[in-house]
């Protein structure tokens, strides 16, 4: 008999791809209890509802992200460079998810958001929570650009924003034209939209 934690770590695994790979109102509890090899008593006991096991799943992917993210947003790292590893990190990812479910699947954060959000209040506040938390990383690499006179914007704030926006548009038209190759004007568009100075390679 499986270990309690082992049971909810299924369940929040299983919950976080099931809805990644399809959508929220799509899969039921009984999908995620079937993928998961776990009965709905074990599923109830750990939450009491799907939305409260979406926004569990959701909370844990992004402590797996954050290391990467850490990483590709060091300080040590050239702000431009950042951007651009940043960019290639989307698309490697993307690249992992459609290799895996056969298509282009888009942000998790922003997919289930636009979903939900009008009718569960809990996962519009936790999906505008995480990418705000992505957009903070965004924030600092310009911020340190801007510093260093490399980009001609001059609110780092504002041009975040602006490329967060830009970044969720190409992941939704990239998956719903289950193409990956839309990625590749993710980087080029960032750089136009705060005016770097100098051409990252």
């Amino acid at each position: 008999m499986a270990k309690p934690n082992v049971t909810k770590e299924k369940l929040v695994q299983v919950a976080f791809d099931l809805i990644w790979d399809s959508s929220y109102g799509s899969v039921s509890v009984g999908d995620i209890c079937d993928r998961a090899g776990v009965n709905k008593g074990s599923f109830y006991h750990f939450f009491e509802s799907k939305a409260d096991l979406a926004v569990e799943a959701y909370q844990e992917h992004w402590k797996e992200k954050r290391p990467e993210m850490d990483r590709i947003f060091s300080s040590q790292v050239p702000p431009l460079d950042r951007l651009q590893k940043w960019c290639e990190y989307i698309y490697e990812v993307q690249k992992q998810k459609a290799e895996k479910y056969g298509h282009v699947c888009g942000c998790p954060y922003a997919s289930v958001g636009a979903e939900i959000a009008t009718r569960d209040e809990k996962i519009r506040i936790k999906s505008e929570e995480l990418l705000q938390r992505g957009r903070k990383y965004i924030e600092s690499a310009i911020a340190d650009a801007i510093r260093e006179g490399l980009v001609s914007v001059t609110d780092p704030a504002q041009a975040a924003q602006r490329v967060c926006s830009l970044c969720i548009g190409i992941l939704v038209e990239a998956k719903v034209q289950n193409n990956l190759e839309i990625l590749r004007d993710l980087e080029p568009t960032i750089m136009r939209i705060i005016g770097a100075k100098t051409v990252v390679v």
